[in-house]
């Protein structure tokens, strides 16, 4: 549950299963709101939760009570602890999802499998080939898919009957057991005959197989949308190294951290928490959370964010935030929440969608009546006006309507976190469209983070070559894992290596080792200038390649 909003407001949010379309949210967003101190539902059917508030200065609702409600509204809901792993929309909890006798790419494989044959006639009357399978076989290949890998449509359809409502499972239950209904009555009435009629039943098979493939297509986009939140939890390492009152490091579990632990961080390691280094001076690598490309340097004082890449030195922080309340948790939230909530066009989706399957089943009926009875001049026929009732209800039962706003949403939302672009909320990304110029404050966030070497000048008097001092630098550089050592090792590819023997580096500064004899020093112009290095001769390049960009 979240701390209070500046609405005050109290918040927390439930995975709902079962759900298929927008009428579905309808229903589960009405039983909330009916539940004592809920003030806001909003259900997302792309991240299948539900997120609530109640006022702080009422009544608490009853998470129990919530489930309950939601369970006789026809599907299963827990609550999402915020100390959890689990995401939003996550398919991993066995406890939400029992695992199937097959998965679920597999069933809409079988599905398939069995569909084909009764497809083929189809496929093959444009070649002037005019055959069938026989009434038996097509019963046989048509019932598992109807009755066993489309038994999920009935499950839905008949908890929204229950309910009072429909959804679009409903409208593919009826209308393909009507496809289905009419070609066994077909097939036994005629079964004897020699030339018995055209049946329905590919029609039926086909369009549980399709649908299927939709939802199944919809839970991998999903799944990999989601993937972007998983990288950013996967940022915050799950231990850190706490120094104690007496200098001793212990390994202590994220969560057991406290404000004003004091942490190490050796090299190569992620920052675990958002705090400020008391001890030491480093490189950090923030482009995942910052957008900066090269690694920043960071000394006593400066605050550090978890989930950060400490570069060369040891580092020893105090804890500042945990939980919750880091930097990392609090993006992870909104990139969360930009998935959950609705964005304006959602709202006005739903409304429609709240009328659309009661509409398309009174069309239904309609037709049925009017080919049946022969209303308007058509010819009475009770078999055509079933299977032109069948059309109606098969073309409106996919609901792209409801189903695609929502998986849009989500799916953009997740394509610009994996490139480092968090949305704020829905409204801000539908509100994107008008955008016609964006401004960058900082040319790091825009580069690639992979410098090159551009220029190489020797100090006269030297007694060095440009080559020479090529070779000296890459000895320096080859125990270096900093971007701008990669750089001059790129330069000095092909060169005679030379080795480099007492290297240290020194953190915030550069780096010192003995090379071919000689002790060397290389590293930043602030440490040079420490060291009473005259760098007089090099200021004028410098300052024209600077003005170069």
């Amino acid at each position: 549950m979240n701390a209070a909003t500046p609405s005050h407001a109290l918040s927390c949010t439930l995975a709902i299963d079962g759900m298929s379309c927008a009428s579905c949210v309808r229903r589960v967003e009405k039983t909330l709101l009916k539940q004592a101190g809920v003030t806001l539902a909003e259900v997302n059917l792309a991240t299948e939760s539900a997120r609530i508030e109640w006022r702080a200065d009422g009544p608490v609702p009853d998470t129990e009570q919530l489930s309950a409600a939601i369970r006789k509204a026809g599907f299963d809901a827990h609550v999402l602890q915020e100390d959890s792993n689990e995401d939003i929309g996550d398919n991993s909890d066995p406890n939400r999802h029992p695992t199937p006798w097959l998965s679920e790419g597999q069933q809409v494989a079988l599905a398939a499998l069995l569909s084909l044959p009764l497809l083929l006639p189809m496929l093959a009357a444009p070649w002037g080939l005019d055959w069938m399978l026989p009434g038996g076989w097509q019963l046989l290949l048509a019932t598992p898919v109807q009755f066993v890998l489309g038994a999920r449509f009935y499950r839905a359809g008949w908890h929204a009957l229950r309910a009072g409502s429909g959804n679009m499972d409903l409208l593919v239950a009826i209308g393909t057991s009507a496809a289905f209904g009419l070609s066994l009555g077909l097939w036994l009435s005629n079964h004897h005959d020699s030339h018995p009629p055209h049946l329905y039943f590919e029609s039926a098979a086909v369009v549980i197989t399709l649908v299927r493939l939709g939802k199944w297509l919809e839970a991998r986009a999903k799944h990999r949308t989601l993937a972007a939140i998983t990288a950013l939890r996967a940022l915050s390492p799950d231990v850190a190294q706490v120094l104690g009152p007496d200098g001793q490091e212990s390994t202590v579990a994220l969560r057991q951290l406290r404000v004003g632990n004091r942490v190490v961080v050796r090299p190569g390691e992620r920052v675990p928490v958002d705090g400020v280094i008391l001890e030491g001076r480093s490189h950090l690598d923030e482009s995942l959370l910052s957008g900066e490309s090269l690694p920043v340097a960071r000394q006593e004082g400066d605050a550090v964010t978890g989930g950060a890449v400490n570069g060369e030195g040891r580092l020893v922080l105090r804890v500042r935030a945990v939980g919750t309340e880091t930097t990392l948790a609090r993006i992870i939230r909104l990139v969360e929440s930009a998935q959950a909530k609705k964005a304006p066009i959602q709202h006005r989706v739903d409304a429609i969608s709240a009328v659309f399957v009661p509409v398309v089943i009174v069309l239904a009926l309609l037709t049925l009546l009017a080919w049946g009875l022969g209303w308007g001049g058509l010819h009475a026929d009770w078999t055509q006006a079933l299977l032109n009732a069948v059309a109606v209800l098969v073309i409106a039962c996919p609901c792209a309507l409801g189903l695609a706003t929502p998986a849009a949403l989500m799916v953009g939302t997740g394509a610009a976190a994996r490139h480092g672009i968090l949305i704020k909320d829905a409204q801000a990304l539908e509100l994107a469209r008008r955008i016609d110029w964006v401004v960058f404050d900082k040319t790091g966030t825009l580069t690639l983070g992979q410098p090159s070497l551009e220029a190489m000048d020797v100090q006269p008097g030297s007694g060095l070559d440009a080559t020479q001092l090529l070779r000296m630098a890459s000895a320096l550089q080859r125990g270096s894992e900093h971007p701008l050592a990669r750089a001059v090792l790129k330069a000095a590819q092909g060169l005679a290596e030379l080795s480099a023997e007492q290297w240290h580096a020194v953190p915030g500064r550069g780096i010192e080792a003995q090379v071919a004899g000689q002790a060397l020093k290389m590293g930043s112009q602030r440490w040079m200038t420490e060291l009473g290095v005259d760098l007089s001769a090099l200021h004028p390049r410098a300052t024209d390649l600077q003005a170069q960009g």
